[in-house]
């Protein structure tokens, strides 16, 4: 997975780019962001629950988080979890 290329590829769809490590069982539970969320595993294990339904996306796969959404991340794994995220501008 190249970085610099998802994050060009981001920044010419009007994303931001980070990334974030996650501690094992690490829990965000219940929020929600007032823009667009681009998220990318890169490291182990994450699940999204967006509007109540779960997904385990697989290292490199894309999740679409629309503005407004309820949503918990979860890292499920035993280690740590990388991703990158991106919020519309």
């Amino acid at each position: 997975m190249n970085q610099e290329q998802i994050k060009n590829d981001w920044e010419s769809m009007y994303y931001n780019f980070g990334f974030f490590k996650d501690a094992p069982r690490q829990v965000w539970a219940d929020f929600f962001n007032r823009k667009d969320e681009l998220v990318v595993l890169v490291e182990w294990e994450l699940e999204i629950e967006l509007e109540g339904k779960s997904q385990r996306p697989p290292n490199g796969e894309g999740v679409f988080i629309p503005a407004n959404a309820m949503q918990t991340v979860r890292n499920v794994g035993k280690i740590n979890n990388v991703w990158y995220y991106g919020y519309k501008r």
